[in-house]
């Protein structure tokens, strides 16, 4: 049977759970949609026109695999004037999830370890696996917060990467500066590679992003376009870091992913220009909504500030995740489950990246539940 020529590799993945919930919302009549994790803002115009403009003009070839050059030396001089490294150098990536595939090929071989935080981007354990390595976690409930002593315990001779993601998907927790600087320190004193998941970097609403290549020069970073400008669909991201890994990921996209889009690589200048303070703002007053009001009906939230997530405790009596997520389906809430993004089942992520009336409604679904649970 075709069956039995996949490769074993594949025996470890399964549909994502967050897939398999949009599935749900395609059968759904009136869904209240606080799954997805993509903007619910309009890509601004402008950039819409210099997409529409590029390929009209005929840039629908292949780029360079490293970028348009005008748009290589635009995120250069960026990272330039952020940190300073005379070895830093940037790579345009077909998405952050581009970066990440690249970097776990570049980086992980079989056997290696990669320590990661658990609740994690629900990618992360199935790209590590793909390249043969295997994902130590380290617990952060309940607050989400980093325990670098909890890392250093973790290091053994086979650790070859850490992985840092903040602001987080699913928590919306930014790691403090202390935290950051701590663990760039570790991984340098430790010989251990570090990458920084940063592309959530533009919505942080109480504090300045930490990226732990200001500390630590090795440091890998992946950014991207997507989650900024609402273009999630164009698959348009970075990665910078030093120039000997760049080279190395370049190459190693050659043969893969060949380039970034072309086209929206020219919009993606125009990107850069486009002021987004707005949407960003918003996005602050919801997520100011949602908390207040899952506090007020009796969850339990850890704070948060940056990205556009909240990931609540289920409240005690309600079962698991899981049982909780299904009871609020069947009450037309679409929320996902925390056993999608960790080893524990007792949390729920609630996307915030959606209308005030939507968050409202849904918030009315949770409070029922909540009464619904008190009630037993």
């Amino acid at each position: 049977m075709s069956s039995s020529w996949l490769a074993k590799r594949t025996a470890q993945f399964d549909s994502s759970g967050i897939r398999k919930v949009f599935d749900l919302a395609a059968n759904m009549s009136d869904p209240i949609n606080l799954s997805i994790g993509q903007p619910d803002f309009p890509v601004p115009d402008p950039i819409k026109e210099a997409a529409a403009a590029a390929i009209h003009n005929n840039h629908n070839g292949y780029s360079l695999t490293q970028g348009i050059p005008p748009l290589q030396q635009a995120l250069q001089a960026r990272i330039d004037d952020q940190y300073g490294h005379d070895d830093r150098r940037v790579l345009v990536t077909s998405g952050t999830s581009g970066a990440l595939v690249l970097a776990m090929l570049a980086l992980v071989d079989p056997g290696d370890e990669v320590i990661c935080f658990d609740p994690y981007f629900v990618m992360y354990p199935a790209l590590v696996g793909m390249a043969g390595g295997k994902c130590v976690l380290i617990d952060t409930y309940p607050d989400f917060r980093i325990d670098i002593e909890k890392v250093a315990a973790a290091i053994t001779p086979k650790t070859k990467l850490i992985l840092l993601n903040s602001p987080a998907n699913p928590t919306g927790v930014v790691a403090s500066a202390a935290e950051v600087k701590a663990l760039a320190e570790l991984a340098a004193e430790k010989n251990i590679a570090l990458l920084s998941d940063e592309i959530y970097r533009e919505f942080c609403y109480d504090t300045t992003l930490a990226s732990p290549a200001t500390h630590n020069d090795q440091t890998l970073v992946v950014d991207g376009f997507s989650k900024s400008y609402g273009v999630t669909g164009w698959r348009l991201g970075w990665v910078h870091g030093p120039a000997a890994i760049i080279d190395k990921l370049t190459m190693l996209q050659q043969y893969t992913f060949v380039c970034a889009p072309h086209p929206l690589q020219h919009a993606a200048l125009v990107a850069l220009e486009t002021d987004i303070s707005q949407h960003v703002a918003a996005y602050a007053a919801r997520r100011d909504l949602i908390v207040d009001g899952l506090r007020d009906a009796g969850y339990q939230v850890a704070d948060t500030n940056g990205a556009f997530y909240v990931f609540p405790k289920v409240p005690n009596g309600a079962g698991t995740a899981t049982e909780f997520v299904t009871r609020a389906i069947e009450n037309e809430l679409l929320i996902i489950p925390g056993n999608i993004f960790s080893t524990h089942d007792t949390h729920f992520r609630i996307s915030y990246a959606a209308s005030i009336e939507t968050i409202e409604r849904g918030l009315e679904v949770l409070r029922t539940l909540q009464h619904l649970t008190t009630k037993r």
